[in-house]
């Protein structure tokens, strides 16, 4: 789905993404910031610097351990992004936001959070509710749950089992299974369902890759993914970011 803008609405932005997280989930949001703008030109698109760091630990094992590494990590990241010119941030990784939660506060310029993003579209396409499929690490954290309960909506959470069923699509989709992670993501998708016939909301950045290889009709989902690229987008319209960035 894309929007109208104003032209030259982009002319000044710059969007800066911190993503790798992974790889696969990154180049996805980059295909969704061209698809949500009816552009003509390569002109009417915004410039997007891209900071691919793959090297930030796994989030999910992280708040597991208690380990605070991509914390730093992302703090370097996105502040580096700024340096480099960005006038609006995002992070295409669910799970990270619980540590970048910690200092958005302290950016030098907007980050759009993709938990309000994704919440804010969950509200306007199923008032009614939502199922959350995510990684154990953002289910086990509540970083859905105490956003939606602030918003008084419905959000259903997956069992120990389903959640089990979820980090390995995830990991098949990393692993560029993605055939098998479509066929698991329909399983699961019937399993929920038959429970709260609800529209599957995809807060894992890699789990829209899973839903787009399962076959499952589209308009059950809401996606992290395209909710932060439209989010993005708006945000950034009438951004002033620096292009190249002042030495």
């Amino acid at each position: 789905m894309s929007r109208s803008f104003a032209p030259h609405a982009f002319d000044d932005a710059v969007i800066g993404v911190v993503g790798g997280m992974g790889p696969a989930a990154t180049g996805q949001f980059l295909v969704e910031l061209a698809a949500a703008l009816p552009a003509e030109h390569d002109q009417d698109h915004p410039r997007v610097i891209v900071l691919s760091d793959t090297k930030v630990p796994d989030r999910t094992a992280s708040i597991a351990t208690g380990d605070d590494t991509p914390m730093s990590m992302l703090r370097a990241d996105l502040l580096r992004a700024a340096e480099l010119g960005a006038s609006v941030l995002a992070v295409p990784c669910n799970t990270a936001h619980h540590f970048i939660n910690a200092f958005a506060d302290e950016l030098p310029v907007p980050l759009v959070h993709i938990v309000d993003a994704t919440l804010t579209a969950a509200q306007r396409v199923s008032p009614e509710g939502a199922w959350l499929t995510a990684t154990a690490g953002t289910v086990d954290t509540g970083l859905y749950q105490r956003a939606a309960a602030e918003r008084g909506y419905r959000l259903e959470v997956p069992s120990q089992e389903e959640k089990d069923a979820m980090m390995r699509i995830i990991g098949q989709v990393k692993a560029g299974r993605l055939r098998e992670a479509g066929e698991a993501y329909r399983r699961l998708a019937s399993r929920l369902r038959g429970s709260h016939e609800l529209p599957l909301m995809t807060a894992c950045t890699e789990l829209p890759l899973a839903f787009d290889a399962s076959g499952l009709e589209p308009g059950i989902q809401i996606s992290s993914l395209t909710a932060l690229a439209q989010a993005t987008l708006e945000t950034a319209a009438g951004t002033v970011g620096r292009w190249p960035a002042d030495p």
